[in-house]
């Protein structure tokens, strides 16, 4: 008796990983950050310096994984107010660059899936209808709902992805992250995953974009399959499914 594996469940980064956020949005965002940060660490009065300004974004991003984890924790910054201050963009659908097809490509992917993504849920919103791909997603899951034990807990952490498998109802054998950033990869591929690195839109330069960038674009150990675009996945199924099992 032949036994099909059960379909993936596939969880879908956006920013860079769907669209090139690296062309505009990021550093629309990034100005934005740094407009809020030099609030935050300067007196009351002047804003702090950009060398302090990029220092502390940049620890706060390598150590945490997110900067705004490290303003909270250290600043007392509400998380709500940062994301809204700095992904605030008038002219966003406008910003947005993509490739076509992309409902297709979903289309041809076996199994649900699921967005995952460190950007606020109004901003992604916009996004993925702009995409026109929302319908194809069984969860749209923004930072606002990354939170374990009532702390926030975006991605790289281990403990939000075991909570979406808890209520996605699933093993880690039976997912797959597609993403741009290695970090988030790895926890991933630590956890069980199958884990997609998807690069054409990335920046070796772009602080955002890649939390630890490397010299080369080339695919690290625990990333299963290195592709330039998403729309390349369905030719690698065979190695991303290869421990889908019977559960």
């Amino acid at each position: 008796m032949n036994i099909k594996p059960l379909a993936p469940v596939w969880l879908f980064d956006l920013d860079n990983t769907l669209h090139d956020a690296s062309h505009a949005i990021f550093p629309a965002i990034m100005a934005n950050m740094n407009t809020y940060i030099a609030r935050v660490l300067g007196d009351g009065t002047t804003p702090a310096h950009i060398d302090a300004v990029n220092a502390a974004r940049m620890l706060y991003w390598k150590r945490y994984g997110a900067t705004l984890l490290g303003l909270v924790k250290h600043h007392g910054v509400k998380a709500d107010h940062f994301l809204a201050e700095t992904h605030g963009m008038d002219d966003l659908l406008s910003m947005i660059r993509h490739e076509k097809g992309l409902g297709q490509l979903l289309r041809r992917l076996p199994g649900r899936k699921v967005l995952l993504t460190n950007a606020p849920h109004r901003y992604s919103t916009m996004v993925l209808r702009h995409l026109g791909i929302q319908r194809h997603f069984s969860h749209h899951i923004a930072i606002e709902s990354m939170r374990v034990h009532g702390q926030l807990r975006p991605k790289p952490s281990k403990l939000l992805l075991r909570k979406v498998m808890r209520r996605q109802q699933v093993t880690a054998r039976r997912c797959i992250l597609v993403e741009d950033t290695l970090a988030n990869l790895r926890t991933a591929h630590a956890l069980g995953m199958r884990t997609a690195w998807v690069t054409q839109y990335l920046k070796v330069d772009d602080p955002i974009g890649m939390a630890h960038p490397p010299k080369r674009l080339t695919r690290p150990g625990w990333v299963d399959v290195k592709v330039k675009s998403v729309k390349h996945l369905p030719t690698r199924l065979s190695r991303l499914r290869r421990n889908t099992v019977i559960e």
